[in-house]
């Protein structure tokens, strides 16, 4: 096997071990969440050049969109890190932080990207169950829903 093809999925292995350890199940989910972008931009190019759709500027705007929800991603990590060494070093504010905006984004996200790929599947001429469609529209909802309770509720 060629040298160059070893150490790449070496160092590829060893970045996703380190995400996962360092951030724990948040990584796990991050990990899963890149996992779906790239599953759905690969499977929206081929639906589109199976339409006979497929263009440059599109697949472009698709990738400013993914960047973009890194950008997004990015930020609630910080913020729950953020509020994390806050609420840890003034106790007075009698905060506890879960640390739960990164893994509602990362879940909202997941199960966007999924829909989509259902979404670019129908497209390729596949079949999807009704119900599967229906089971990630309630788990999106269901995780807006937690996020507005918390929303109205920070403690």
């Amino acid at each position: 096997m060629n040298d160059n093809l070893i150490e790449a999925k070496a160092t590829a292995v060893a970045i996703c071990t380190t995400i996962c350890a360092v951030l724990g199940w948040k990584g796990i989910m991050a990990l899963v969440w890149v996992i779906a972008m790239g599953l759905d931009y690969i499977s929206g190019t081929a639906a589109a050049c199976r339409a006979g759709e497929w263009n440059s500027t599109t697949a472009r705007d698709g990738l400013w969109h993914k960047g973009g929800m890194i950008l997004v991603v990015t930020v609630a990590g910080i913020a729950d890190g953020v509020m994390a060494v806050i609420c840890e070093n003034i106790p007075v504010l009698g905060i506890a932080w879960p640390g739960i905006i990164l893994p509602l984004v990362l879940a909202w996200y997941i199960l966007t990207e999924m829909g989509s790929i259902l979404e670019n599947a129908v497209k390729l001429g596949a079949d999807v169950p009704e119900w599967l469609v229906r089971i990630l529209k309630v788990s999106l909802k269901a995780v807006d829903a937690v996020a507005d309770q918390n929303d109205n509720n920070p403690e």
